[in-house]
């Protein structure tokens, strides 16, 4: 007998006999439903017999016979009423448990959202694919069939969903293009850091969502709620549905605050800021202008984050700031990673160490943020040396600029588009889904092996669009992506250490040495930073203009 949990209340089993009653018994169960109707199988005992069985040992047991394949909406909201009516936990089964995992979800649906439900039955084995829709709409089998349908659907309006649209658009104007995106506001992301070191205002780095939407393009204000690839379907909130022919999935990434205990209820307060956000930027120069001694932490979380080099930028321009103001050597800054190197590349850990040293700041390498009292101002870190026990400790700070832990969003970790990790699962040279050869993917949300950036996001669009419209033609993918990504370390006001790189840590330079050494701070690459870049993302990237963002052809041996 194979036990799946499904949440604290309720577990689901294929078929079970008499003699499992005991079993069922003794790991805490009170009650049982059986999902099963009777004469299904040669070898299936009757519900009668289960229920004697059952009573015997003070199990209550209920009936609720479903025909393989036809749950009806009355049959789901009859099981949540049993699960009400019965003492939990409760076990549930039928010939798999399948039928009894989809009540569930069916009956869950007007107070658990989607994601949610698809994630638990996931988790204990079981697809619910089939019934999304259903799900999306309440537990309610949808009555309206009146679907949209577009040549390309893109999920996400983000760097590379607007990015991707407007490429595809330069290449073939009249395609029938959708942008699916529930956001009012566009942020240029990249802007954060420097609106976290007194460089630029928030507001500089904000437009509405409408101003950026391609020429021609549909967009649809709406977030998605579920993927029926087998269908070229998109379920969105409300169960609306949209179809496609080919689709391109870039909603980007997860930040999960929620997972550091105290921390959303200290964040913007009692010296607490991160400049993942575009309201919080502001708070932490703020704080570095208010600080005069005492300790800043600066987090890092475990891979994969976007921007890896953030966390440290934050470090670096508060360092310099303090010490032009001439405070720096009353301040200890602490910079605790959760990873065990400074940088991913070891080409740019130089440079950065001789900054490292100029701000006298402590490296402590594993340290993983856990929980937060802002109040109190302290913060404890898992300490998880390899080959070493894990080790809590406490901290207290002043100041400490976090960085949240990230993952892909719950509709994607839990869609069939995912890996076992949760990102959409592509090809890393053609960025097309591994299953799907309509569907293509890019920016955070993907699982190639590359720098979640924005500078990543600008290649990859026009490859994406080169492909997809190669596509169309009835040929091979005809361009491929190297890995590219770039993170401008910020090193101090004034100047920058360009960290340029692909797959496996290639040095992927865009300019001549002589204009730019990357692995050395440098005035140009700070004057890229703050007065190219984002005219760039605005003008060119957003605009379909490909600027050094060329795709590179495949190569045919």
């Amino acid at each position: 007998m194979d036990i799946k949990k499904i949440t604290p209340g309720l577990s689901v089993a294929a078929q079970i006999s008499a003699d499992d009653m005991s079993a069922i018994k003794a790991a805490g169960f009170r009650s049982v439903i059986c999902n099963r109707p009777d004469g299904e199988g040669a070898d299936q005992p009757t519900f009668d017999e289960l229920a004697k069985a059952a009573k015997k040992l003070g199990l209550e047991a209920a009936y609720l016979p479903i025909v393989s394949g036809k749950v009806s909406d009355e049959d789901a909201e009859a099981f949540g009423a049993a699960l009400t009516a019965l003492p939990g936990p409760t076990l549930a089964f039928c010939r798999t448990g399948t039928r009894s995992a989809t009540l569930w979800s069916l009956s869950q649906a007007k107070t658990l959202d989607l994601s949610d439900i698809l994630a638990a039955t996931k988790a204990a084995g079981y697809d619910m694919a089939g019934v999304v829709r259903r799900i999306a709409n309440g537990g309610k089998t949808p009555t309206d069939t009146g679907d949209a349908s577009f040549e390309v659907v893109i999920v996400g309006a983000g760097a590379g969903g607007l990015a991707a649209a407007a490429s595809l658009k330069a290449r073939k104007p009249g395609l029938e293009i959708a942008i699916i995106d529930p956001a009012d506001i566009h942020y240029y992301q990249p802007g954060w850091t420097m609106v976290g070191g007194g460089i630029f205002e928030a507001s500089d780095t904000a437009r509405t969502m409408g101003s950026l939407i391609p020429s021609g393009v549909h967009w649809i204000k709406s977030a998605v709620a579920a993927f029926e690839p087998d269908n070229n379907a998109i379920i969105l909130d409300g169960c609306r549905v949209v179809k496609y022919k080919r689709l391109i999935v870039c909603p980007g990434i997860k930040l999960d605050w929620h997972k550091i205990d105290g921390l959303v209820d200290t964040l913007g307060q009692n010296g607490v800021t991160s400049n993942y956000r575009y309201d919080l930027a502001p708070y932490t120069w703020e704080l570095v202008q208010g600080l005069k001694e005492g300790r800043a932490i600066f987090t890092q979380p475990p891979m994969p984050i976007k921007c890896a080099g953030a966390p440290q930028k934050a470090m670096y321009l508060s360092g310099d700031a303090w010490f032009w103001r001439g405070v720096l050597k009353d301040i200890d800054i602490q910079f605790n990673n959760a990873g065990g190197v400074l940088f991913g590349v070891k080409d740019y850990v130089p440079a950065l160490m001789d900054y490292v040293k100029k701000y006298d700041a402590t490296l402590n390498f594993f340290h993983n943020l856990v929980a937060v009292d802002g109040p109190a101002k302290k913060a404890w870190f898992d300490v998880a040396k390899p080959d070493t026990p894990v080790e809590r400790v406490e901290m207290e700070f002043d100041m400490m600029h976090v960085c949240p832990p990230q993952t892909a969003p719950d509709f994607i970790r839990v869609s069939p588009l995912a890996d076992a990790a949760g990102w959409v699962d592509v090809d890393q040279a053609t960025l097309r889904h591994k299953t799907y050869d309509n569907i293509w993917s890019l920016g955070d949300v993907m699982n190639a092996p590359n720098a979640k950036t924005a500078a990543a996001a600008r290649i990859q669009a026009p490859i994406v669009a080169e492909n997809i419209v190669a596509d169309m033609r009835g040929g091979s993918p005809v361009a491929q992506y190297n890995g590219y990504g770039s993170c401008p370390l910020t090193v101090e006001r004034g100047k920058i250490v360009l960290a340029e790189f692909g797959y496996g840590g290639t040095l992927l330079p865009s300019f001549p040495k002589a204009f730019i050494d990357g692995t050395k701070p440098s005035r140009a690459a700070w004057f890229l930073k703050e007065k190219m870049l984002p005219p760039i993302y605005w003008k060119a990237m957003l605009k379909g203009r490909e600027w050094m963002a060329k795709p590179e052809k495949v190569t045919v041996k």
